[in-house]
C-alpha cells in the first residue's frame, strides 16, 4: 500500500510516498481501508516531535481518516466488514490503509460522504467537548472564538450557535471573518485592525465574555482573558500561533474565572461513552443541517506535504483533506 513516510523527525518536506506493508491488526482493533484523511494542526508537530504523542518509525501522519473497515479483529462486535466509518487514529491515516482500535471507530451516517467525515472528527468532537464538558456553554451566554475561521473555530462557531450562544468570531482578515459569519456568527472582531477588548467592550458591554475558545494562543491570550466575565471560563485548545502564552495567577482569582485546558484525545479515550453521546448529538445536528464541515481544499495523498504546509502557515481556512485515493 501506499503511505506518507515520517522515517526520522524533521520538517514537512522530509516527508516521501512509498510503498509499505499493509498493518496487522490485534484482537481489538479493526483494518480501515483509507478513502479520505483530515489535516490537523497535531500533524505538523508529531512529525517533528513536537507533539506528546511520538509514534515509532517509520510512521504515517494523520489523525482521523473515513473509510470503510476491511477486516475486524475477533474481540470487535459493534463493526463488520464493509462499515463506512470515521475514525480517530492519533497517526496513520495518509496512507491506503490503517489499523485502529475498534473503541475509536464510528459509523457514518448514511448522507456523509468521506471527505466531510475526514473534516468531522477531530473539529467537532474536539469543540464539542471543549463548549459542553470543559467550558459548561449555557444558551444565552456569550461565546468568544479566537481563529474563527480554522477548522476548530468554525466548529466552534456553529455548535455555539447549536447550543444556543450568542457567538462572537474573532480573526485576522475579514475574508476569514466573511466565511465565519457563514457559519453563523452573530458579530465579528478583525484583530489586526480592530483592539480587541475596546470592541468586546461594545459588544457585550462591561459585564465582559462568558466563554472564550482560543485555539491560537500568542500574544491575544492575556487580553482575551482581561475581557472575561465573573465566573467566565476560558478554554485552552492549542498553539496555533506558535507560542504558548503565560497569564499572571491574580487574574483568575480577580474575575472568580475558569483557565480549562482541553485534551479531546484523552477524553475521547478515557471517557468512550460520553464521547459517543457527543457525537450522537453532533451527527443529529449535521442531519438537521446545524452544522456542516467546510472542507475547503482536497489534496491526492502525493501532495499531502502541500497541505500540511497551507496549514502550517496558517493560511488555511475550514477544514483541508486528503484524498487518500484520487
Amino acid at each position: 500500500m501506499k503511505a506518507l513516510l515520517c522515517e526520522s523527525f524533521g520538517p514537512i518536506d522530509s516527508l516521501t510516498v512509498k510503498e509499505v506493508a499493509a498493518p496487522n491488526i490485534e484482537p481489538h482493533q479493526v483494518l480501515l481501508d483509507v478513502h479520505a484523511a483530515g489535516v490537523n494542526f497535531p500533524d505538523t508537530l508529531i512529525i517533528q516531535g513536537k507533539y506528546q504523542i511520538k509514534p515509532p518509525f517509520p510512521f504515517s501522519p494523520g489523525g482521523e481518516a473515513a473509510g470503510v473497515v476491511a477486516a475486524v479483529g475477533e474481540e470487535v462486535k459493534h463493526l463488520s466488514v464493509g462499515d463506512r466509518v470515521i475514525a480517530l487514529t492519533g497517526w496513520g491515516s495518509f496512507a491506503e490503509q490503517v489499523a485502529v482500535d475498534a473503541t475509536k471507530v464510528l459509523p457514518m451516517p448514511p448522507s456523509m460522504d468521506f471527505n466531510i467525515g475526514a473534516a468531522f472528527s477531530m473539529t467537532y468532537g474536539t469543540s464539542m467537548h471543549a463548549l459542553v464538558q470543559r467550558g459548561q456553554l449555557q444558551a444565552g451566554e456569550s461565546l468568544l472564538v479566537l481563529g474563527a475561521s480554522g477548522g476548530v473555530g468554525l466548529a466552534a462557531v456553529e455548535i455555539g450557535k447549536a447550543l444556543g450562544a450568542r457567538v462572537i468570531a474573532a480573526a485576522s482578515t475579514d475574508e476569514k471573518l466573511q466565511v465565519a459569519k457563514d457559519a453563523g456568527a452573530d458579530e465579528l472582531i478583525n484583530y489586526s485592525t480592530e483592539d480587541l477588548r475596546g470592541r468586546l467592550e461594545e459588544i457585550v458591554g462591561k459585564k465582559g465574555v462568558d466563554v472564550i475558545y482560543d485555539p491560537v494562543g500568542g500574544d491575544l491570550f492575556e487580553p482575551a482573558f482581561r475581557s472575561l466575565a465573573w465566573n467566565g471560563r476560558m478554554l485552552v485548545i492549542g498553539f496555533a500561533s506558535g507560542t504558548i502564552p503565560s497569564l499572571p495567577a491574580n487574574l483568575p482569582l480577580l474575575k472568580g474565572a475558569s483557565l480549562v485546558g482541553v485534551f479531546w484525545g484523552a477524553f475521547a479515550q478515557r471517557e468512550v461513552q460520553e464521547n459517543v453521546k457527543n457525537f450522537t448529538q453532533l451527527f443529529a445536528w449535521h442531519e438537521e443541517g446545524k452544522i456542516n464541515p467546510l472542507v475547503s481544499q482536497v489534496f491526492p495523498l502525493n501532495e499531502a506535504t502541500q497541505a500540511l504546509h497551507i496549514l502550517n502557515d496558517r493560511k488555511a481556512v475550514g477544514k483541508l483533506v486528503v484524498d487518500v485515493r484520487a
